[in-house]
C-alpha cells in the first residue's frame, strides 16, 4: 500500500456499518441515508453515484474484487503489488502516472489500499477535474499493463519490500500476524498468508505473472466505480461511459466459497522479538465471515469485554491483577472468514502466564454475569456517533457504497445492517460467547523481549519466521529512466488528449464566529448541519512549557488523570455517563497545550458540555487511577527505546534543543522523572497553571454560536482567571557545521533518518511561502524530488518528505524517512546533492506544478468537520484572518522562480544540518564519513542520555 494500511478500511468499515437510532433514554433520530444511483454498464462494471454539494470536491474510487485471498501460494504479495504499479503509468496517462497528474489538479493525494479480498484506488479532487479523474481510471484499467516492464517490476519490488522491513521487519511485534494467520488458518487457505506477501515470493515474480495476474483480475466485471460529491448525474454517467465502456469484460469470475476454519487443539507460539521491550500474549480464535448474522453480537461482545472501566477483562488485568496498562479485544472479518484477537501488551518482566490467568477470570466474570441492557444501550449510543463521523466526508460514502456493493451485492443493505445491529440481545451476546469463544479452541503468541524467553506462555513452540539477513549489494539493480515500448491498445478515440477542466469552484470559506467570555476563554465556531454532529476542542496553553526538566510528564499524566474521574463521578461512572450519550471526551497534553475534545451528537451537545465542566473544573484525584497512569507511562517509554521511528524523534529533539532546553524533552518524561511525580505535582500544576486567559474554545458542527455559548456560563463563572506568563524559550540557531550523528539498534532493517534543523515559527512572514517553496522538495509526495529520486529512481525507501514544522513558540526543519539498511550512505549522500542543487535547479516548471496544486487544493481544504476544526486552531494560534486561505491563494499566485530561489537560499542548509541515523552500527556506521561532515558521532556511547 502506498501510505495507509489496509487495516484502516477495515475500521472504518466497522465504523460506517455501526449505525443505530437507540440509547438509554430510548431517543429517537430520523433516519439517515445516504441516496446513491446504481447502473452496470455492457462489460460488467459496476457503477454507483452519490451526490453531495456540501463542498466543491469530487471523490472517486476504483475498487477491484481482488485481494492476497486471489492469489497462488508462491505467488503472495500481487495485489497489494499492483496497487503499487497502478500509479505508475498507463499508456495515455504516461510516466508519473496519477501521482503526477494528482499534483496538477489539487487532488487529496491519489492512494490505494489492500486487503484480504480487495484492492481499492482513490482521491478526492476539485469537482472541476472530474472529468480527468474518470479518464485517468478508466486509463489504469484498461490501457495499463503494457506499461510494466522488467525496470518497473525490478523498481517497485524494492518499494515493496522497504514497505515490509518499515512495516514489519523494523516494528515491535511486526511478525505476530504472520505467526497467527499462517497458525489460525490451514496450510493453503487463502488467509493463511499476509497480504503484504513475503520478501521472496516478491523476488521471485516474473514479469509474465505479474501480466497474468492482472489480465485475470482487473477486469471491468470484477470492479466497482464509487464517484461521490458535487456532481452533474447525467454528465458524469456520460463520461463514465465514454472512458470505460469500450474496455473488454474479463473472463467470468467465480465466486469465492465461504472458507470459516475450527481448530482441532489450541497452539501455542513464541518468538524472541528484537525491537519488543515488553512481552505480549496475542490470543485469536476463530471467527465469522464480514455482515454474518453472528457478527453484530460478536462486535458487541468484543467491546463489552475490553473497553472502559467495566469491562470484564480491564477489571482483572488492569485495576485488580495490575498486569498492563491496555486490553485490545475486536474482530477482524473478512469476505471468506473471520477472527476474533484478544491482545495484552503486558508490563516490564511480566509472566504471560498470569496474563492468560487473568484472562481467563475476566471470562468467567462475563458468564456469570453476562451484559445488561443498559451496556447494551450504552455500546449502540457509540455505534452511532461513530457512524455518522464515518459519513463526513464524501470519500467515506463512497467507501461505504463500494464495500456493500462488493461484499452484499447492494449498496443498499445499510438498511439491513443497522436492524442487524438494532436486533442484538443480551441474550445474543450470551450465545455467541458460548459459541465461538468459551472452552473453544485458539492460537496463542508470546512475543517477549530478546533474553526473556522465561516469560512465555507455558507449552510454547518456536514460531518459525523468515529473518532477512543485511548484506552489501544484495538487491538487483536497475535504470528506472528506462521508457517503456510498447504497442498502443487500440481505442474508438484520441485516449492520449487529457479531458479539459469544468468551471472553476469557488472556493468555499465556512463562516467563523467569534466570542469572547468574561472569564477570558476565546471562543471560535463554525456552524455546518452536513451531519448532525459536533466536534470541539478547549486549548490550554502550556503544557510542556510549563514544566520542571526535572519533572519532565506532569502535564501529560495531568491531562489522562482529568478523565479518570470527577469530584462526584468514580472513573467508571464517568465512562458510562459519555458512553450513554454516544459521546467521546479525551484529554491530552502536548508540548504547548493541554487540549480537552470531544465528539457528540449535536442533540447531546448540552450533556457532553455538563461533563466536560466536570471535568475541568472537579478533578476526583483519585490516588489509584494516578498510579495505575504512572506505570502506563513508564510502560510506554520503555516499549519506545525500542522502536527506532520513536528513537529518531526523541535524539532529535535534544540534538536540536540541547540539554538546557525543555523542549528537547518528550513529554511522557523519562523513566526517572515519571517515577519521582507524585499527586501532589499534578495538582500544584493544575492550581497554577489552568487558566481561561490561556484557553481558546473551538467548536464546529450542528449548532448555533448561542448554543454553544449558553452551554459553557458554567465553565466561564466559575473557572477562576490566574496571571500566567508563557514562558519566551531561548531557540536555538543554525549548527554551524553539519555532524552525522548515529544510534546503534543491532540488526535493523532499515536505517531511519532524521535530517534538519532550528527553522521558522508559524507566526513567521515566510513560513507559508517556504512551506510552498518546500513542495518540489519533499512535500508533495510524488511530485516532490526527495521521492522521485529516492523512491522511483532508486527503490531505497517506502516514502520520504521534508517539512516545516511550527508553532507560535517553535519551529523545524526535518527530512524523514525510513531506507534499505544496506544503502544507508547512499540515501543520506542523496538527500544532501538535492539539498544542494535545489535553489540552482528550480525552474518555471516546478513553480507551475507547485501554484497548479497548491490553488487548487484549496477546494477541498475545510471539507470534513476536523478540517474546519484545524482552521479554526489556525485562526487563533497563529493570529490568522478568518480568510487566510485566500491570503494563501493569492501569495502563491504572485511568486515567481526568483521568489522561491530567494526562500531556498534562506531556509534550506545542507551543510549546516544534523544528520541523524538509527540503524545498524556494525554494518552502516563507518560508510557514512564519506558525506564529508567527519566521523559519525556514535550515540549510545558518546552522548550523555538526557535522562
Amino acid at each position: 500500500m502506498k501510505q495507509i494500511k489496509s487495516l484502516f478500511l477495515n475500521l472504518f468499515v466497522l465504523i460506517a456499518i455501526s449505525a443505530c437510532k437507540q440509547n438509554q433514554t430510548k431517543e429517537t433520530t430520523p433516519e439517515f441515508k445516504v441516496d446513491f444511483e446504481k447502473f452496470t454498464l455492457d462489460n460488467g462494471l459496476q457503477v454507483i453515484l452519490h451526490v453531495d454539494r456540501s463542498d466543491p470536491v469530487a471523490a472517486v474510487a476504483l475498487t477491484a474484487h481482488v485481494g492476497s485471498a486471489r492469489e497462488k501460494e508462491g505467488r503472495t504479495g500481487f495485489a497489494h503489488l499492483f496497487e503499487h504499479l497502478l500509479f505508475l503509468e498507463s499508456e495515455n496517462l504516461g510516466k508519473g502516472g496519477l501521482d503526477q497528474m494528482s499534483a496538477r489538479i489539487g487532488g487529496s493525494g491519489a492512494n490505494g489500499s489492500t486487503n484480504r479480498d480487495r484492492t481499492n484506488y482513490f482521491q478526492t479532487v476539485p469537482k472541476d477535474a472530474l472529468e480527468k479523474m474518470i479518464w485517468a481510471e478508466a486509463d489504469k484499467l484498461g490501457f495499463f499493463i503494457n506499461t510494466v516492464t522488467e525496470p518497473v517490476l525490478a523498481k517497485e519490488k524494492q518499494v515493496v519490500k522497504n514497505e515490509k522491513r518499515q512495516r514489519v521487519d523494523n516494528q515491535p511485534y511486526g511478525h505476530n500476524f504472520a505467526v497467527i494467520n499462517s497458525n489460525l488458518y490451514p496450510e493453503g487457505h487463502p488467509y493463511s498468508w499476509e497480504v503484504i506477501g513475503s520478501l521472496e515470493d516478491l523476488q521471485n515474480a516474473t514479469l509474465e505473472d505479474v501480466k497474468e495476474f492482472f489480465r485475470r483480475w482487473y477486469v471491468p466485471n470484477n470492479v466497482t466505480l464509487t464517484i461521490a460529491g458535487d456532481i452533474d448525474v447525467e454528465q458524469t454517467k456520460a463520461w463514465v461511459k465514454k472512458y470505460f465502456d469500450e474496455i473488454p469484460r474479463g473472463e467470468a469470475i467465480p465466486k469465492l466459497e465461504k472458507q470459516p476454519v475450527t481448530l482441532k487443539s489450541s497452539k501455542r507460539l513464541f518468538y524472541e522479538d528484537n525491537f519488543a521491550r515488553a512481552p505480549r500474549l496475542t490470543m485469536t480464535w476463530p471467527g465469522v465471515p464480514e455482515y454474518d448474522k453472528d457478527s453484530y453480537a460478536l462486535s458487541v461482545l468484543t467491546n463489552y469485554l475490553s473497553n472502559g472501566k467495566k469491562a470484564p477483562l480491564n477489571k482483572v488485568l488492569i485495576n485488580d491483577e495490575k498486569l498492563t496498562d491496555n486490553v485490545s479485544f475486536y474482530q477482524y472479518n473478512s469476505e471468506l472468514a473471520g477472527q476474533l484477537m484478544l491482545t495484552v501488551t503486558a508490563f516490564n518482566q511480566t509472566d504471560l502466564n498470569a496474563v492468560a490467568s487473568a484472562i481467563k477470570d475476566g471470562l468467567k466474570d462475563f458468564e456469570l454475569n453476562g451484559i445488561s441492557e443498559e451496556d447494551l444501550n450504552r455500546i449502540k449510543a457509540g455505534q452511532e456517533t461513530d457512524f455518522y463521523r464515518g459519513l463526513s466526508s464524501v470519500l467515506g460514502k463512497g467507501f461505504q457504497l463500494a464495500q456493500y456493493e462488493i461484499f452484499t451485492g447492494d449498496p443498499g443493505f445499510i438498511n439491513q445492517d443497522v436492524k442487524n445491529i438494532l436486533a442484538v440481545t443480551p441474550e445474543d451476546v450470551m450465545r455467541v460467547y458460548n459459541t465461538y469463544i468459551k472452552d473453544k479452541n485458539f492460537v496463542a503468541t508470546s512475543f517477549v523481549p530478546k533474553g526473556q524467553k522465561n516469560l512465555v506462555l507455558d507449552n510454547s513452540q518456536l514460531a518459525t519466521i523468515k529473518e532477512e539477513k543485511i548484506i552489501e549489494g544484495a538487491e538487483e539493480t536497475f535504470d528506472a529512466s528506462i521508457a517503456a515500448t510498447y504497442e498502443k491498445t487500440p481505442s474508438s478515440f484520441d485516449r492520449s488528449i487529457e479531458p479539459p477542466y469544468g468551471p472553476s469552484p469557488e472556493l468555499n470559506i465556512p463562516t467563523v464566529w467569534k466570542k469572547d467570555l468574561d472569564s477570558g476563554i476565546k471562543v471560535y465556531g463554525i456552524e455546518n448541519n452536513e451531519v448532525p454532529l459536533v466536534q470541539f476542542e478547549i486549548q490550554i496553553a502550556g503544557g510542556l512549557l510549563l514544566e520542571n526538566k526535572n519533572k519532565v510528564g506532569v502535564s501529560n499524566l495531568l491531562a489522562e488523570l482529568m478523565t479518570k474521574g470527577t469530584k462526584n463521578k468514580t472513573t467508571e461512572e464517568l465512562e458510562n455517563a459519555i458512553e450513554s450519550i454516544g459521546a467521546s471526551i479525551y484529554s491530552y497534553a502536548t508540548e504547548e497545550n493541554i487540549i480537552i475534545s470531544g465528539t457528540t451528537l449535536s442533540k447531546h451537545f448540552d450533556k457532553t458540555l455538563e461533563l466536560v465542566t466536570e471535568i475541568l473544573l472537579e478533578p476526583r484525584w483519585d490516588e489509584t487511577e494516578f498510579e495505575l497512569l504512572k506505570q502506563s507511562t513508564i510502560s510506554s517509554i520503555q516499549r519506545s527505546k525500542a522502536n527506532p521511528n520513536s528513537i529518531a524523534s526523541d535524539e532529535f529533539s535534544k540534538l536540536l534543543y540541547g540539554n538546557n532546553n525543555i523542549l528537547a524533552y518528550n513529554n511522557n518524561g523519562t523513566e526517572a522523572s515519571v517515577n519521582s511525580i507524585d499527586i501532589m505535582d499534578l495538582k500544584d500544576y493544575y492550581n497554577k497553571n489552568l487558566s481561561p486567559q490561556l484557553a481558546n474554545f473551538h467548536i464546529v458542527g450542528a449548532i448555533s454560536e448561542a448554543d454553544v455559548v449558553n452551554a459553557l456560563s458554567k465553565i466561564d463563572a466559575n473557572w477562576q482567571p490566574k496571571d500566567i506568563t508563557i514562558p519566551e524559550l531561548a531557540l536555538p540557531l543554525y549548527p554551524e557545521k553539519s555532524t552525522v550523528y548515529f544510534y546503534d539498534v543491532p540488526g535493523a532493517k532499515q536505517s531511519v533518518i532524521r535530517f534538519g534543523y532550528p527553522a521558522l515559527k508559524a507566526t513567521h512572514k515566510d513560513y507559508y511561502p517556504a512551506s510552498v517553496m518546500n513542495y518540489r522538495l519533499g512535500g508533495g509526495s510524488f511530485a516532490s524530488q526527495l521521492t522521485q529520486e529516492l523512491r522511483e529512481g532508486k527503490g531505497y525507501t517506502y516514502g520520504i518528505r521534508s517539512r516545516f514544522n511550527g508553532t507560535a513558540n517553535k519551529g523545524e526543519f526535518v527530512i524523514s524517512s525510513g531506507v534499505r539498511s544496506n544503502v544507508t550512505y547512499e540515501s543520506a549522500a542523496l538527500v544532501k546533492e538535492i539539498l544542494e542543487n535545489y535553489g540552482k535547479n528550480y525552474n518555471e516548471k516546478d513553480l507551475e506544478v507547485t501554484k497548479g496544486f497548491t490553488i487548487k487544493s484549496t477546494a477541498r481544504a475545510f471539507e470534513t468537520l476536523s478540517a474546519k476544526l484545524d482552521m479554526l486552531s489556525s485562526i487563533s494560534n497563529y493570529g490568522l484572518s478568518d480568510d487566510y486561505a485566500k491570503q494563501r491563494e493569492a501569495i502563491v499566485k504572485n511568486m515567481t522562480v526568483e521568489d522561491v530561489k530567494a526562500l531556498i537560499e534562506s531556509y534550506i542548509k545542507p551543510n549546516q544540518m544534523i544528520y541523524l541515523i538509527v540503524g545498524d552500527a556494525e554494518t552502516q556506521l563507518d560508510k557514512l564519513e564519506a558525506l564529508g561532515f567527519g566521523k559519525p558521532v556514535l550515540l549510545n556511547e558518546s552522548k550523555e542520555n538526557l535522562e
